[in-house]
Parts: C-alpha cells; sequence; structure tokens
C-alpha cells in the first residue's frame, strides 16, 4: 500500500505559569520538539516521568495550545478549535494511558464505540452501524464481538478494556495514532498481546503511530526509530536498534543501565524458588 501521508510536530515548545503566592515563574515542559511521523512507521518517544512526553502527546491532541510551534497534517497547518479540527481528530486518535479512566463506567461497549461512528460516519444507522461495532470488536482480536458489545466496562479485564480504547481509536478512520504509556498500567502478563495487536493493526491500516513509553526495550521491538527525552528537549534519535546498541547520550546510557535485564530474569526466579524451598 502506498500511503505519503505525514502527520508533523515542528519546533514545537509548551510554557507554563507557577504561581505561589504573588510569585510568578515559567515552566518549560517542551522545549524546541521537532519529528515527522510518516504512514505506516512508528517513532517511540521515551523518557522518564516528567520529561514531557504527554505534554507532547496531548498538543498533538489539541488538549493543550502549543506556546509556539506548529503541527502539521500532510504538510498543512491544522485547526485549533470547532470544525476546523474535525477532519484532523478523523485522522488522528490517541489510546490513554490509563483503560480504566477512559472508558465511562455507566455506559456499554457498543455506546463507546457508536459514539465516534456517528460523529465521524453520520451515514450509519441501525444495522450498520451495530455491524461496523461488531467489526471494530473482532478486529481487536475480542470475541464473540457481540457478547463484549453489550457489556460495561467493569465487566472486562484491564487488557480487555485496552483494546476497546484501541478500536474506539480506529472507530472514526484514523491514520496516526498517539500511544501514551498504553501498556503500562496492565498485567505484565498481556503486554506483549496488546503491542502486538497494535503492530499487526498498523501493519494492516498502515498506521503511523507515536509510542511513548519508559520501557527502552519495547521501543526498541516495536519502533523503527527512538527519540529520547530530557527535561523537555530531544538528546538523542536515530533508528532504533542503533539508539539502543550504541546509545550516544549519557542520559540514554543511564537508562539502558537501569532497565532490568531479561537474561537475568530466569536466574533471579530459580534463586527465589531455592530460597523459599530453604525457609
Amino acid at each position: 500500500m502506498t500511503d505519503n501521508r505525514t502527520l508533523e510536530a515542528r519546533n514545537l515548545v509548551k510554557d507554563f505559569t507557577l504561581r505561589s503566592g504573588l510569585r510568578t515563574s515559567r515552566l518549560r515542559a517542551v522545549n524546541d520538539v521537532s519529528f515527522t511521523l510518516e504512514a505506516g512507521k512508528t517513532i517511540a518517544l521515551v523518557g522518564e516521568s516528567g520529561s514531557g512526553k504527554s505534554t507532547i502527546a496531548r498538543m498533538l491532541m489539541k488538549l493543550e495550545t502549543p506556546s509556539s510551534g506548529q503541527i502539521l497534517l500532510d504538510g498543512k497547518s491544522t485547526g485549533t478549535r470547532g470544525r476546523e479540527i474535525a477532519p484532523y481528530r478523523s485522522d488522528v486518535q490517541m489510546v490513554f494511558q490509563d483503560p480504566f479512566a477512559s472508558l465511562n463506567p455507566f455506559h456499554s461497549i457498543a455506546h463507546h464505540l457508536e459514539r465516534p461512528l456517528r460523529l465521524h460516519h453520520p451515514e450509519l444507522k441501525g444495522a450498520d452501524l451495530r455491524a461496523r461495532v461488531v467489526e471494530l470488536l473482532e478486529r481487536v482480536r475480542l470475541s464473540p464481538a457481540e457478547s463484549y458489545a453489550d457489556r460495561r466496562p467493569h465487566e472486562l479485564s484491564g487488557g480487555q478494556r485496552q483494546r476497546v480504547a484501541i478500536a474506539r481509536a480506529l472507530a472514526p478512520g484514523a491514520r496516526f495514532i498517539v500511544a501514551d504509556e498504553p501498556v503500562s498500567m496492565l498485567d505484565v502478563s498481556i503486554r506483549l498481546g496488546v503491542l502486538n495487536l497494535l503492530a499487526d493493526l498498523q501493519r494492516e491500516d498502515h498506521l503511523g503511530v507515536l509510542y511513548i513509553t519508559h520501557d527502552l526495550a519495547t521501543a526498541r521491538h516495536f519502533s523503527d526509530e527512538i527519540m529520547v527525552l530530557y527535561r523537555g528537549d530531544v538528546v538523542e534519535r536515530g533508528p532504533s536498534d542503533k539508539v539502543i546498541l550504541d546509545p550516544q547520550h549519557e542520559y540514554t546510557k543511564r537508562l539502558l543501565a537501569a532497565a532490568p535485564e531479561p537474561e537475568n530474569f530466569g536466574r533471579l526466579r530459580d534463586e527465589v524458588r531455592r530460597e523459599l524451598a530453604a525457609g
């Protein structure tokens, strides 16, 4: 499939004003960040809490207004309000970190998927609308889809809820997905399944994915390019393997040093078992 669509952040800056009594100060959360996300590619934005990752995500989703800089879709400036940004919201969708907070507990799963479908595809009604809901649930591997459609969020596991959130992002016909720590609040045992689902959907729909994470291991295996963010600045960027195997910036080296080593897991497990048996 040929798709030359792009989502571009150009020289994004975000300042927040902090007030303490009569004093005010400025906090620069994002400093001159630029990147171009192509359809069919994944960029991982990596950094610890407070590095500015989620602020960038919120600017891309029009939930925060940049202090300066531009957000371009297919090389064109995007609107900032009302109907101006409706086409943009159809193309760019977000999967939030917390699957428990991102779904309204009072409404069915079908309701959560019908709302974006009605907004972006008003031609869908009745049986056609229901069929599209079922199709979306099947695409995120929730089967039997009819059964899940009529459940409430509290009847689903965390991983199932995040799959619903992914289906909701696909509903408008998104070409770009901003995934903000999409598996950090899930059990370790089901994280890989959700990431594999995102990877499959990316290939099937030629999606561009901005994968925001603090986990360098998943960033390497899930992304084409890694950008390392430190206190609002991009301090290192490049192809995923190069950044992980040959880091240049001291901060990247420290992130790698702090990451658990998978080859040690088996040894640690065996040590714990021996200690329990001896005790």
